[in-house]
């Protein structure tokens, strides 16, 4: 069966490559499994390998990519010299040529895409689900300008939008053209489905502190539904909902225990069997394309191992955390984004678009794998947008990895070939 989600997630173990689907960085979202070179060596904390796999069959999932373990602090090393050409098995083959007859289950596209002629621009929606208030404005500001550039340099071919371009749908043909829509910021109160533990109420961010409440993903998707009803918004295949949920507010696929792996249960970062992803992406029961992401976590401060969605993991070779914009926190949040937003283009129900033979999706084929880098130390970045400067994963490009012979697949840009 072709699983539902897409999630990136934070590996705590080599993870194999299996034959599944492939979020939005990290333990169980978004992507593909990491090949064992790109695993870290923490063995024996979080979900096992099969469990994760276990997990990902019984919720629908697409494949699992790993964060990563992060570095000592300082630790840098060639990041571009000694990252993989990619992560997964390609080509990236597209499974959806038969339609309706595709799908495994519902909701289907039909192997439809999108940012095709027929869909229109891809309108992005951010939803800052924040009943407090307490997500800052640089970090709202950060994220809606990454968003617009994003949105302002469509049509060009220097940034991995662009790589986008070489796919299709039996809709069309993908054309990079994005608009930036209404900024959401939705207040209604966030009442707990999953149970946070007493541990996980510190020791999760790097400043210390953890969770006082837990979203499961049944709440995400009923909480998008009311927020594009009350403001008439419509589930399309021109419109994808990105969900930023705020510091301290913990989330996982099922409500109840967040101890357990019973039932399939995993979440993001904590201390827990459960610890497991960062980001994901789906298509909800009422055909919202919509992707989850919680507020980013990295060096965190646990006894047993040091978490990270961000470019201070072990395998990026960075050592730290780069940020460019001087805002670690929105800094870390605009490379998984990235990854949600392109494979949400490219397969956005997770089961009749673009995936390779292990489940692995475009971004899931380089995710950690950023390529050449400008700036100072501290403040790198790969990608220039309309004038603003930001460190995400690569994009993988089919194109490049034919005409390499199988050598190279993961570039910044089209005009970006190396």
């Amino acid at each position: 069966m072709r699983n539902k989600k897409r999630i990136l997630v934070l590996g705590l173990s080599s993870i194999a490559v299996f034959s599944m689907v492939a979020a939005s960085a990290l333990f169980l979202t978004s992507g593909g499994a990491k090949a064992a070179s790109r695993s870290n060596a923490n063995a024996g904390t979080g979900i096992s390998p099969q469990q994760v796999m276990s997990s990902a069959h019984a919720h629908h999932l697409g494949g699992v990519i790993s964060a990563q373990a992060t570095t000592v602090r300082g630790a840098q090393t060639n990041s571009s010299a000694s990252a993989p050409p990619f992560d997964g098995t390609p080509p990236l083959l597209f499974h959806g040529s038969a339609g309706a007859a595709s799908c495994s289950f519902t909701p289907c596209d039909n192997g439809n895409v999108l940012m095709t002629e027929s869909t229109g621009p891809l309108v992005v929606v951010p939803i800052y689900w924040d009943p407090s208030e307490s997500i800052s404005a640089s970090y709202r500001d950060i994220i809606n300008d990454y968003l617009g550039n994003v949105a302002k340099d469509s049509g060009h071919n220097n940034n991995v939008f662009s790589v986008s371009n070489e796919y299709y749908g039996n809709n069309g043909q993908i054309r990079y053209h994005i608009k930036l829509g209404d900024v959401i910021t939705d207040t209604n109160p966030i009442t707990s489905g999953c149970t946070v533990d007493s541990a996980d109420t510190t020791g999760v961010y790097p400043d210390g502190s953890g969770y006082s409440a837990c979203v499961d993903d049944a709440q995400l998707q009923a909480e998008i539904d009311n927020v594009t009803a009350a403001n008439s918004l419509p589930h399309d295949l021109s419109h994808i909902y990105v969900v930023y949920l705020p510091k301290g507010v913990e989330s996982c696929f099922n409500s109840g225990s967040t101890t357990s792996t019973a039932g399939g249960q995993a979440c993001t970062i904590n201390h827990q069997p459960t610890a497991a992803y960062c980001a994901y992406h789906s298509t909800d029961n009422n055909n919202a394309v919509y992707a989850n992401m919680p507020y980013p976590t990295y060096h965190s401060p646990q006894s047993t191992v040091r978490f990270t969605c961000g470019s201070d993991a072990r395998v990026a070779g960075f050592g730290q955390i780069e940020s460019p914009n001087g805002n670690p926190d929105a800094d870390v949040e605009i490379s998984p984004t990235s990854h949600e937003i392109a494979e949400s283009i490219t397969d956005p129900d997770v089961q009749t678009g673009w995936y390779d033979s292990s489940g692995f999706e475009n971004g899931d084929e380089c995710a950690y794998i950023y390529g050449p880098t400008q700036g100072t130390a501290g403040a790198l970045y790969n990608q220039v947008i309309h004038g603003g400067h930001y460190l995400t994963q690569e994009e993988f490009s089919n194109n490049l990895y034919i005409f390499s012979g199988g050598t190279s697949g993961c570039i910044q840009g089209t005009r970006a070939n190396r």
